[in-house]
């Protein structure tokens, strides 16, 4: 039974987070629209989430708790079963591990009732739980406010999947009895497409309606569903879920939407998977290619044809099944990294790898022209930069072997003029070497790198740096990431810098993620971190540096 003076149900969902759980509550007791319902939906939990949440409901008459009598594994039940007791006619969605910012429920809450829509969307703020660091989810789909009469009108919003950043009218869920599949993981994608395919009309608004925080290196037992992606079961979650979408597209007349759902899997879904394939061994990438390459057969040459050539490239080789082709392709992906070789065939088009490609869709992927390797202005130009020995030595010193691969053939034959490039702070070190030519388009180098010298600041320095290669060519330089091996182990060391005025400790590892390029972490220690570091926040306070800035100005 719905309830007048009740506006919006917000469910908040719970497994075994009694420690985040008061805080995603709190956010939704600080709405600045009062008139709401907070379901906390626990999926049978084996912590203190009970106990939490029955003393938060008895904080305010607002909150209602309810237990499964079992854990389903997902979120689709716990929401689902709130929906069944939910007493308003909008409803929104909220993961114990997030918030919602304070005009969250006002803000959605108006655009409905300014056009009467099947459900309102916000903008998704990110933050990093390691760094902080905070940025939109999906901008450009959220950037101004508009109403949009079936998804049709900007298939791109595809992309944006999430169930938690919308307000959904109850009249809408009930008539396309829209409820969250069960048993099944990535469930919002799902429930999304449908809702956006069987919506009349949907309005977006640019202000922040959900506050979403990640945790990329959450442990494994915690790690959220999309972080879960070493595991082989998540990548079968997610096929299935796809094909599950595409078959509501044709049973409810959006077959049209294919191509760009399609454009959506491989630049997202798929994309996710790919910058990890480095780090996978032999076996998973065979588990991997026996899900992934028969659902990619049945996706829209024209949604291939929409990406970015690297990306192409790591696909046709899965595809092809050249397993560790593809590993060595996805190394650098967005990092504008080259191939190490690349082969013409009798008209002078360039593949990646060594042969040509034998059939027509390879030579259409593999196909590298528009890398325009032998022509692109040489700042911009394409190359690949490989550590292939890295030796530690005494105290803080490393030699590194440097293999440069040069597939366009830019650099000419002979000796080239390299530099090591590191900046722990606003001071850069510089560290010259040779690379010499070992043959066409390959040459080979070595740095020694005294980490000892590293211009650190008095005041010390904390976090990661990666070293960069220069070459500098007729007057013009290029700088380009160096990639790691992927399996040194880490060496951390103590550093007195400044003659003991700044002890650091300091960590070369390879990255782990991403390209893995080679990776120095900082961390201050000793009196830096006591004293030093402190006393320097201290003054970068606004209120110091104004009054600083008041004293220089009187002295003047």
């Amino acid at each position: 039974m719905t309830r007048p003076d009740v506006t919006v149900t917000v469910t908040v969902i719970v497994y075994n987070d009694a420690a985040r759980l008061p805080r995603a509550v709190a956010s939704l007791r600080a709405q600045t629209h009062a008139n709401i319902e907070i379901v906390i939906s626990d999926d049978h939990s084996t912590d203190e989430t009970p106990a939490v949440a029955r003393e938060l409901a008895a904080q305010d008459h607002r909150i209602r708790y309810i237990r499964l009598p079992e854990n389903s594994g997902g979120c689709s039940a716990p929401r689902n079963r709130a929906i069944e007791i939910a007493r308003a006619p909008y409803l929104m969605f909220l993961d114990s591990d997030d918030e919602l910012p304070p005009r969250a429920v006002e803000s959605l809450l108006a655009a409905h009732r300014e056009r009467d829509v099947d459900f309102t969307m916000g903008a998704v703020r990110r933050v990093r739980v390691d760094n902080g660091r905070r940025s939109t989810w999906m901008p450009h789909l959220v950037a101004e406010r508009r109403t949009l009469e079936g998804i049709e009108a900007d298939p791109r919003l595809l992309f944006e999947h999430l169930s938690t950043s919308k307000m959904y009218a109850r009249a809408f869920l009930d008539r396309h009895q829209l409820r969250f599949p069960e048993g099944i993981h990535y469930e919002d994608q799902l429930f999304s497409a449908q809702a956006y395919c069987l919506a009349e009309a949907f309005t977006i608004i640019p202000e922040p309606v959900y506050v979403w925080y990640i945790e990329p290196f959450a442990d494994a037992s915690s790690a959220s569903i999309s972080n879960q992606r070493h595991k082989i079961s998540n990548v079968a979650d997610r096929v299935y879920v796809q094909r599950l979408i595409d078959e509501f597209l044709v049973s409810s007349g959006h077959a049209g939407l294919r191509e760009d759902k399609d454009y959506k899997f491989l630049k997202h879904d798929f994309r996710m998977y790919a910058g990890d394939l480095p780090y996978r061994d032999e076996e998973w990438l065979t588990s991997f290619a026996e899900i992934m390459n028969p659902y990619l057969d049945t996706l829209s040459p024209e949604a291939y044809g929409r990406l970015p050539r690297a990306e192409r490239v790591v696909l046709e080789l899965l595809r092809d099944g050249r397993l560790a082709e593809a590993r060595l392709a996805a190394r650098g992906l967005g990092h504008a990294v080259a191939p190490r070789r690349v082969t013409t065939d009798g008209t002078g088009v360039p593949y990646w790898g060594d042969t040509v490609p034998s059939t027509d869709r390879a030579r259409r992927e593999l196909d590298v022209s528009e890398l325009e390797l032998d022509t692109r202005p040489f700042p911009t130009a394409l190359f690949r930069h490989e550590i292939t020995e890295l030796t530690p030595g005494a105290g803080a010193t490393l030699t590194l072997a440097i293999r440069t691969y040069d597939p366009g053939l830019r650099l000419p034959v002979g000796p080239q003029r390299a530099s090591l490039l590191l900046s722990p702070g606003r001071r850069r070190m510089t560290v010259p070497f040779r690379l010499d030519p070992v043959r066409p388009g390959v040459f080979e180098g070595t740095v020694r790198l005294d980490l000892v010298s590293a211009p650190v600041p008095l005041h010390g320095f904390q976090g990661v740096r990666h070293p960069v290669v220069r070459l500098d060519q007729q007057g013009l330089s290029h700088s380009g990431l160096l990639l790691a091996p992927l399996d040194f182990p880490a060496r951390t060391a103590r550093i007195d810098y400044h003659s003991g005025a700044a002890p650091h400790e300091l960590t070369v590892e390879p990255e782990g993620r991403n390209p893995g390029r080679l990776q120095l972490r900082w961390r201050p220690v000793g009196v830096t971190a006591r004293i030093t570091r402190p006393a320097i926040r201290r003054l970068a306070r606004p209120r110091v540096r104004n009054a600083a800035r008041l004293v220089a100005s009187a002295l003047k």
